[in-house]
């Protein structure tokens, strides 16, 4: 099956890692990038909106037609933010942005960035976790074709990358000793992207993968 994906977040780091990826796998057909800048990136498969208002899509919503894969991979740090203003940019976001590709892509399926320690149960005393669990539980239950929530760790960037988090230059070197002492909690940028490939074409047993999941699937 060719993929047509339509990814957010390309000007960030996994957003951007996710998009080499595609543009590397030869069953994707086309890739329609959404974000507030350009990516950086050209590419024949490559095809990109600047917008600038993710909380209103009705000037580009017509163009968000005749995709089978979405890969959400916009997000912010709850970084002093309160959780009002965090839920806004994330869940209220993220599920606009969903519904809004809903019913024009009836095959459509959707695969969200979330993160681990992530708590679908609403119970977590870190806001970001619940927050992030009550958009994962709502995306599950909107009605897609297929949705899977993607819960990375420690992630290693993809040589080459032009957006790189600022931190990553001080504490990325560290990612072989979390990869060998702590498998279940580190993993490629590659690796991420290639298991949202893989689910797109093919699913998965699983709706919510943890870092494990994300590893085993990159590898079928």
């Amino acid at each position: 099956m060719k993929l047509r994906v339509i990814l957010t977040g390309a000007t960030g780091m996994v957003g951007e890692g996710v998009l080499l990826e595609c543009l590397s796998n030869p069953d994707v057909e086309q890739v329609l990038s959404v974000s507030r800048r350009p990516s950086g990136h050209q590419h024949p498969k490559l095809r990109e909106i600047i917008h600038a208002d993710f909380h209103d899509l009705t000037p580009i919503q017509d163009q968000l037609t005749g995709y089978n894969a979405c890969f959400f991979c916009l997000g912010v740090s709850s970084v002093g933010m309160k959780e009002p203003e965090y839920r806004r940019h994330t869940y209220e976001l993220t599920l606009h942005f969903a519904q809004t590709l809903l019913p024009r892509n009836p095959e459509l399926t959707f695969c969200y960035v979330s993160g681990a320690s992530t708590d679908s149960t609403l119970q977590s005393r870190q806001m970001w976790a619940r927050v992030k669990g009550e958009t994962e539980n709502t995306l599950l239950d909107l009605g897609f074709k297929a949705a899977y929530m993607f819960r990375p760790g420690f992630l290693r960037a993809t040589p080459g990358q032009q957006h790189v988090l600022s931190y990553y230059k001080y504490f990325g070197w560290l990612y072989p000793v979390v990869r060998a002492l702590s498998p279940k909690f580190a993993s490629t940028i590659a690796e991420l992207g290639q298991a949202m490939l893989h689910v797109a074409r093919y699913g998965a047993p699983k709706k919510v993968l943890e870092v494990p999941d994300i590893v085993a699937l990159a590898k079928r």
